[in-house]
């Protein structure tokens, strides 16, 4: 003679498990959620600062003077001057509408900021020259985080 437990107790484990698979996997996604996000903003952040820092040490020649934050059509950017076949040339790396922009121009022609080539979104970029040779850029992700780079120019004035 079969009791009712008999059939009933491996239906109830059946549905245990599956609801703790379920609680499981449902708390899993979110952390692997969890996990994109901030690997997204991070990501956004320390490529930004990392080009900047590499931008800056690649064109640290000349001084301080080749190396500046200027105003360039309406946007705070930060400048680095070269001189090919006597001539001087601008690269801007600026941020504009949430993107991190450059572009490189021949010194003295007026352009659009909106030329520039884009290289990662980001929601802004603040940047300023604390000394002559002392430059700080905070960059904020999508997500609302920032991080900060401070930098210094090496290279003596000829």
């Amino acid at each position: 003679m079969k009791h009712s437990i008999d059939s009933i107790f491996p239906i109830t484990l059946f549905f245990i498990f599956s609801a703790a698979a379920l609680v499981l996997l449902l708390f899993s996604a979110n952390i692997y959620e969890n996990v994109i996000d901030t690997s997204e903003s991070t990501f956004e952040k320390t490529t930004t600062l990392s080009y900047i820092a590499e931008k800056i040490r690649h064109n640290d020649e000349h001084g301080s003077q080749n190396i500046q934050i200027e105003s360039f059509d309406g946007h705070t950017a930060l400048a680095i001057s070269n001189i090919y076949n006597e001539t001087t040339y601008k690269t801007y790396i600026y941020e504009s509408n949430g993107e991190l922009k450059e572009l490189f121009v021949r010194d003295g022609i007026h352009t659009s900021a909106d030329f520039g080539t884009t290289i990662i979104e980001i929601e802004h970029l603040d940047m300023k020259a604390l000394a002559d040779n002392l430059f700080q850029f905070t960059c904020t992700a999508s997500d609302g985080t920032t991080d900060s780079l401070i930098i210094a120019t090496h290279s003596q004035t000829p």
